[in-house]
Formats: C-alpha cells, structure tokens, sequence
C-alpha cells in the first residue's frame, strides 16, 4: 500500500515524498499555563491532503485513500489557488447546529463512491488544523504556533472546507465547559512551541475527551431476535492487552441504526470462523455466537470499565475503517488533574465520589466512580452524569476521608 500511495501522491506534486503520517494527540488531563493553545475535538475522521496543480489525494489515518469517499474536498485546490500544500484536518458531518454527528458520518464512511443524492443529504466538512508543506517547504519542525499562522494567511474558508479558530490564553476549564455546551467530543492541547511528530503519539497535543470512547475489535455476533430477526442482535468484542494478547471485553446491543446493521451483516458474513479468536468468552454469551476473525475494528461509548476487565453499559458508534486492528488496545486510565481537595461527598456505599477541587484561582468537581476519574466538571454536568446512573446529587453526604484504596491524593 505505501507504495501506492507514494505513486499518488509523485504524481500529483511532481517530486518523490514519502506520505506523512498524521501526528496524535495523548490523553491526559488538561494542562496549565500560558503555553498552550486549545482547539475542540471534531467527532469526525482523520484526514491528511495532498493538493497540488488543481488536483488532490486524500489519505486516511491508515494510509488508505478515502479521496473518492469525499467529493466536497474537491473545494481545496480552487481555496489555494496555484500553491501546492499538504494539511491535515478532520472530515465531518454536522447535525443541526453545525454539531458534529458520528452517526450521520457513518452513513459516509465505507462508502468509496457516494451518489449525489446521499452527499446532498449527508454533506460532510473538513475541518483544517495544521498545514506540513507548502510550496516545496515542509514544515514539520515548525512550532504550532508558526504552522498555524501559516495556516491563518491560506485563507481556507469555504463552503465545505473550514479552519477552526484554536484559543490561548484560556484555561482547560473554560474550554471543556465550552466543548460541553457546543456539542463538541472534547478539546485538545496543543504546545506552542512542539513541532510536528509524523505518526507519533505525543503529550504535545493532549486530548481531553468529553465522552469515553474504545476502539474494539468484532470477535463474533449473535442472532437478533424480534423485530432484529434475521440481523445481528449483539456484538462480542475485544482489545489487546499490553502484552499484545486478545482480551474479550464484553458486548454490545445497543446503539445500532438499521443501516448499521446491513452494513455489519455485510461485512461479517466473509469473515466467519468456526471457533472463537479468544478462549474467556462467558458461557451465557459464546452460547449461539456466530464467530468471526477479529479485524473488523469498531468504537463503543462507554460508562466504565468494571474490575474484571469489562466494558459497562457500552453503545456502538460505529465501524472504524480508518484504524487498523493491531492498534486497538485499552486507553490507559488518565490520572487526575494536580489540584486541593476542598471538599467531597460519596454515596452511601461509597462507589461514587464528587470532589471539589482548588488549582490555583481555578475551581471545578471531580467525579469518581471505581477507577474512572472525570475531571473539569461544573456541578450542573455532575448532577446530569450521576442522573444517567440512577443517581440523585441530593442523596451523596458528606465525607472527611478519601476512601482506602482510591488511587487519589490531593496536592
């Protein structure tokens, strides 16, 4: 494939490049200080651009060429005029109010040639972040802060092409509160002073999630039943462990659309096996299963991860055709935020924890249920997320005492 793509992208520029593979961001918690600058997190896919001589080459995260799948980049060349550059950004489909949508993305993304109808009805942005050569120069060692000045004199502002605004002079809290109220899937970090690292995860742009995602891999499914009679009813998943070894993770029933699910019978049905790729299945859910090779990568919402190692209460967002299965490992736990406790409450049964928390003249709650940790919180969202389990704020008391065994000490 790496040659296929090298041919492409000679001859668009003319010159022999290597593809540049995009940078990715770390999770972490959000950092302190005049040194970085914050953009929001597009809930989108992944996309560097090679544009030259009116013509361009679209690659995805995995260096497969997505150019076909996406007919409004076709915007960029006429936005550059006679200069020829390589960005890299997000594509995009927004739901009403310009909020981006996974699920109508997908409607888009295993799809090579869209017809005019389905791009009419389910248009898609590219949203551009940084630029990594232009005219001849790369620019990959570059600071951010010069790349996206650079960045800011193309100009690249048009009806399906779009350069977001990055902030600074912000703290992580604002930005994370306005994330929430936008819609956004969370903020990134980005260090002024860090180059561009091609295909390396760096701290240097440290993403802050607003929902906790997976990526797993389909390891087999079973019959739906009812009105999902002759569908799939339920995926089983797994995730490699930091040993490289395939894990099962649990399974997932719900969040499907019904084009989901004609997409996933489709693409199951060539992969069937007659054992499961991994042997910690539980019985009451290999019973029945269908099994097939686990390569098909997919991304589940989740609440949090229980102590054996199993997803609680996930839902599917969607096949990932941009990632590769050897990549899908579990995120490693985020530690929390550096900050005083102030002041905390826990239900009676202590499995729920709400700290207050002093960092400096910033003021926020922190959620805490197991080992998941949520930091940056108004109390407004901490009522609303202890809702969604069951949960009423009014019912926590008061504690003097971290739990034993938390994990968590104030600085």
């Amino acid at each position: 494939m790496i040659f296929a793509v090298r041919r492409a992208y000679r001859s668009l520029v003319g010159i022999f490049l290597d593809p540049i593979a995009p940078m990715l961001a770390a999770a972490g918690r959000a950092p302190a200080g005049p040194d970085w600058a914050w953009e929001f997190k597009y809930d989108g896919v992944r996309a560097v651009v090679y544009v030259s001589g009116g013509q361009l080459r679209a690659l995805s995260r995995n260096g497969n060429d997505v150019t076909d799948g996406y007919p409004e980049l076709a915007e960029l060349p006429g936005l550059l005029g006679d200069r020829a550059a390589i960005l890299d950004g997000e594509i995009v489909a927004n739901e009403a109010g310009d909020r981006p949508s996974f699920a109508r993305l997908q409607q888009r993304m295993h799809l090579r040639h869209p017809s005019p109808a389905l791009v009419a009805s389910v248009p898609v942005r590219f949203y551009v972040f940084d630029v990594l050569h232009l005219d001849g120069r790369e620019f990959t060692e570059l600071p951010y802060a010069a790349r996206r000045d650079l960045l800011a004199g193309l100009g690249l502002d048009g009806d399906r092409v779009s350069t977001p605004a990055n902030h600074t002079g912000v703290d992580g809290t604002t930005m994370i509160r306005a994330a929430e109220l936008g819609g956004f899937e969370g903020v990134v970090a980005k260090k002024l002073t860090a180059p561009y690292r091609p295909g390396k995860r760096s701290a240097d742009w440290t993403k802050i999630p607003l929902v906790k995602t997976q990526e797993c891999l389909v390891l087999g499914w079973k019959p739906g039943e009812g009105r999902r009679a002759g569908l799939v009813g339920s995926l089983l998943l797994g995730v490699y462990d930091d040993r490289d070894r395939l894990a099962y993770v649990g399974h997932v029933g719900t969040g499907f659309t019904d084009q989901m699910l004609r997409q996933l019978e489709t693409d199951l049905r060539p992969l069937a096996r007659a054992t499961p790729p991994v042997p910690d299945v539980p019985r009451e859910f290999a019973r029945h299963a269908r099994w097939v090779e686990p390569c098909l990568v997919g991304e589940v919402a989740f609440r949090n991860w229980t102590p054996d190692g199993r997803l609680r209460h996930p839902s599917w967002r969607g096949l990932r055709t941009d990632k590769s299965a050897p990549s899908v490992h579990r995120a490693p736990p985020i530690p929390p935020a550096p900050g005083t406790v102030t002041g905390a409450m826990a239900t009676a049964d202590g499995r729920w924890r709400v700290e207050a928390v002093q960092r400096g003249r910033q003021q926020f709650y922190r959620l805490i249920h197991g080992d998941n940790v949520i930091d940056g919180l108004a109390i407004a969202t901490v009522t609303r997320l202890l809702a969604e389990a069951g949960i009423d704020l009014a019912d926590l008391t008061e504690v003097t005492e971290r739990p034993t065994g938390s994990g968590f000490t104030a600085a």
